[in-house]
């Protein structure tokens, strides 16, 4: 099994790492409910980013999505070979759950996409080289996939909310 993604907003850094170990797009009673998308394998960085760079009509590259990693703390991470090592098995910074932060053009560049672009963004996006071995069916999917993103994004910006990332393995 893979890398699992959800991508969601919420009100602040501090409402974004709450129960930082469950999933984003997930309506179970007594957790936290985000209005998420849930996009399997979508990382931020790949995937996402290609996506964020034709709905800006910008290159893409691979620093395009300048993510703050905010789960697991950044200044409690090991800093040496060493500490690394040292970490005992169920240290979250080996094998749990990651919450980042995405940067505000993101967001933007999805939200601020026109409803006429987004079926030839989609398309584009479906072409990938990332998406190759996809089968047409699941290669369809990114579509409807695209269109919650535009969603999620305009909801974020409507509110003056950022996008934040989920990712486990």
């Amino acid at each position: 099994m893979g890398v699992l993604y959800d991508y969601y907003r919420a009100a602040g850094r501090d409402a974004a790492i709450a129960d930082p170990e469950n999933p984003r797009a997930v309506d179970e009673p007594e957790r936290p409910v985000f209005d998420a998308v849930d996009a399997k394998s979508i990382d931020p960085h790949v995937a996402f980013g290609q996506l964020v760079a034709l709905a800006a009509g910008v290159p893409y590259s691979i620093d395009l999505i300048d993510s703050v990693m905010l789960y697991p703390p950044p200044e409690g991470a090991p800093q040496s070979d060493e500490e690394w090592e040292s970490l005992p098995e169920d240290s979250p910074y080996l094998d749990g759950s990651w919450i980042a932060e995405l940067p505000v053009m993101a967001r933007d560049a999805l939200a601020d996409l026109d409803d006429s672009r987004v079926p030839e963004v989609a398309g584009r996006w479906s072409e990938a080289e990332e998406f190759k071995s996809w089968s047409p069916e699941d290669r369809r999917h990114l579509f409807a996939l695209t269109e919650q993103f535009v969603g999620l994004a305009r909801r974020a910006k409507a509110d003056d909310q950022l996008l934040y990332c989920w990712s486990c393995t």
